[in-house]
């Protein structure tokens, strides 16, 4: 257990605390643009990415994986706030807890291994391309001056790490720029112009609504909705982080973690919030590997904003612009160029939908849910094709069948069987086929009820045990 702990915590200290640093500062204008997204006061934002990430330090299953206030989650809680306000938010942020701690009680995490790899680069993908849009409003159009200033900083987070590895280059960015920025007196957009940043912590209380089934009523489709969509997030970027860094996660623990720190981050005035896949791909690519990271992220946010507040405000947006473009420039995965034309056509179709989807609407788990189902579709068109061989002889008429036998190949199926001489005894041969679902059963017992009717002895033969087991259970017919 000690050995754990020292491992998780502090393996990596430097690298961790380093990493931790750029995290926050990349933190603070985005939760305070998904702060303006669902209808909130600016620190809203920032509670809950600083609670969010400290607590789930502690309780999460992915070390190094940052979680606090995302832009998927804050679309969905737009329109509560707008109808029943803050106070409602923060009750649905607590029930989104609870019920993502249901989950990971009831290990939820399972049906990951039904997400495709298809499905997986095209989340890659989209949410590159997102990360990218995300920062088009605050360069494009602006100044020369904002794009010299992007320009400089994907030169230096780009090669600076080949002379410099011991601090992370956004870190040597943020701090170089500012400078130049502010001691230049140069006219630039700053992470002050997104909205106010109040130097204080969060407080503990209840919201404000009444106990009653209709504030549940109101509440839980948003909350039922955060929670699929927060866990659907967190566990895809496990993922991404489990393969970026080589290690292995506990993705049950991990939903679990989400709803401790749901839960208690909505009694602090934070709205909900889940795992985050560009701010842990900085994480990690600054050097973030430990447990240690994702706590020096929150901590630092809130030293950011009550120490250092006079300071944070007059980051240059254009800097962290850069960073982020980086980031969504690492993210993306370049070879799936060489997929579309090289995969199956359909698994090239699944990460095409799935990017299209995800980008129109600029919500994940749309992409992803179409994703897996059109997969669910192509595969059970795939493997519904089934073949029925006859072979005749004096004794008796054997059909073959190949191929397996369920509800979307049962018509093929009964199609394959042709009239035969009367009183002829017919052989079914299941040996290279398997029976999956009643569909299966019902439409063997067409098959033999129709040969039976004109006077035709059918035996089955070659079921596996499973199969067989099937037909005895669910037969109409006492084969």
């Amino acid at each position: 257990m000690i050995e754990k702990i020292k491992q998780e915590w502090f393996s990596n200290v430097r690298g961790d605390i380093l990493s931790g640093i750029v995290v926050a500062l990349a933190l603070i204008p985005e939760a305070i643009a998904f702060s303006i997204i669902a209808g909130v006061d600016p620190m809203v934002g920032l509670y809950a990415s600083f609670s969010i990430a400290v607590i789930i330090s502690f309780v999460g299953g992915r070390p190094a994986m940052i979680s606090a206030a995302t832009g998927a989650m804050a679309l969905l809680m737009g329109p509560l706030v707008r109808d029943y306000g803050l106070n409602y938010l923060l009750a649905a942020t607590i029930l989104t807890g609870v019920i993502q701690l249901l989950f990971g009680v009831f290990k939820i995490a399972k049906l990951m291994k039904f997400i495709p790899n298809a499905v997986m680069i095209g989340f890659v993908n989209s949410l590159a391309i997102l990360i990218f849009m995300a920062q088009v409003p605050h360069f494009l159009g602006i100044s020369n001056v904002t794009y010299l200033f992007v320009g400089i900083t994907l030169v230096i987070v780009y090669t600076l790490p080949r002379f410099i590895k011991a601090i992370p280059a956004p870190l040597i960015a943020i701090i170089l720029l500012t400078s130049i920025a502010i001691y230049a007196d140069i006219d630039l957009r700053t992470v002050g112009d997104l909205g106010t940043i109040t130097s204080s912590l969060p407080a503990f209380f209840i919201p404000d609504v009444p106990f009653t089934l209709e504030t549940l009523a109101i509440i839980f489709p948003y909350s039922i909705a955060l929670a699929v969509v927060g866990l659907l997030e967190s566990l895809l970027t496990s993922s991404i982080v489990d393969e970026m860094t080589g290690t292995e996660s506990n993705k049950n623990k991990e939903a679990r973690g989400q709803g401790i720190a749901n839960t208690i981050n909505g009694f602090f005035g934070g709205m909900a919030g889940c795992a985050m896949i560009g701010q842990s791909v900085i994480n990690v690519k600054s050097g973030g590997r430990g447990r240690l990271s994702t706590f020096v992220a929150g901590a630092f946010l809130m030293f950011l904003i009550i120490v250092l507040g006079g300071l944070v405000v007059q980051i240059p947006m254009p800097v962290l612009v850069g960073i982020m473009i980086m980031v969504a420039i690492g993210t993306f995965d370049w070879s799936s160029f060489r997929y579309v034309v090289k995969a199956p056509k359909g698994d090239a179709a699944v990460m095409l939908v799935t990017v299209a989807i995800v980008v129109s609407t600029n919500d994940l788990s749309k992409g992803v849910i179409a994703g897996v189902i059109l997969s669910a579709i192509l595969f059970i068109a795939k493997i519904s094709k089934i073949k029925v061989t006859k072979q005749q002889s004096n004794a008796a008429t054997t059909f073959i069948v190949n191929g397996q036998l369920f509800f979307a190949s049962v018509e093929d199926f009964i199609g394959s069987f042709d009239t035969v001489t009367e009183g002829q005894s017919i052989v079914i041969d299941f040996s290279e086929a398997r029976i999956w679902d009643d569909s299966a059963v019902g439409a063997i017992d067409k098959v033999v009820l129709k040969y039976r009717e004109h006077g035709n002895k059918v035996v089955l033969q070659g079921l596996d045990p499973s199969s067989q087991g099937l037909v005895d259970k669910l037969t109409m017919t006492h084969i």
